[in-house]
C-alpha cells in the first residue's frame, strides 16, 4: 500500500462477496490502505445479512464474508465519535442533500484528512455521497 484513503461501507462490501466491482475494489486495496468511519463494520455486517436473506448468496458464503469483513478490519483505521465530528455531520444533510449515515462517514472523513480534503482519496459506491466528496474537495473514486 503506498498511500491512504477513506472507504464508505459500500466499498468495503465488495471486499468481502464476489460483486461485479470486486476485482476493481481489490486492485484499489493494494493502492490504498483504509480508513474507515466507526460505523463502517455495522454496516458491513447489515449489507453481508441483506445479502444472505435476500438469498444472493449461501449460509456458508455469509459466514465467509463476515471472516473476510474481520480478517480486512485487522488493518484498516476506524475514525471514532466525537462532538466535533458530530458539528460538522449535522450541517451536511442541508448542504449536499445527505442521510445521516452518509453525513456521519463524510464528516468523519473530513476529520480524518485535518480538515484539508483536497485531493486525499475517497472511495464509495455512492453516487450522492461522491458527489458531495468531491464538492468538499477530495478526490472521488468511484466503485
Amino acid at each position: 500500500m503506498t498511500d491512504a484513503a477513506f472507504w464508505d461501507s459500500s466499498a468495503i462490501v465488495p471486499l468481502c462477496l464476489q460483486q461485479k466491482n470486486s476485482s476493481e475494489v481489490r486492485r484499489l486495496l493494494r493502492s490504498y490502505g483504509i480508513t474507515v468511519w466507526w460505523s463502517a463494520p455495522v454496516e458491513a455486517r447489515s449489507a453481508l445479512s441483506r445479502e444472505l436473506r435476500d438469498r444472493n448468496i449461501t449460509p456458508r458464503e455469509h459466514r465467509e464474508s463476515i471472516l473476510k469483513l474481520e480478517k480486512i478490519r485487522e488493518d484498516w483505521i476506524e475514525v471514532l465519535p466525537e462532538v466535533s465530528l458530530r458539528s460538522i455531520a449535522e450541517e451536511l444533510p442541508d448542504r449536499y442533500g445527505l442521510r445521516a449515515a452518509d453525513a456521519l462517514h463524510l464528516a468523519a472523513a473530513y476529520d480524518w484528512a485535518m480538515q484539508r480534503p483536497a485531493g486525499r482519496p475517497f472511495i464509495s459506491g455512492d453516487k450522492r455521497l461522491l458527489d458531495a466528496a468531491e464538492k468538499m474537495g477530495f478526490r472521488t473514486i468511484a466503485v
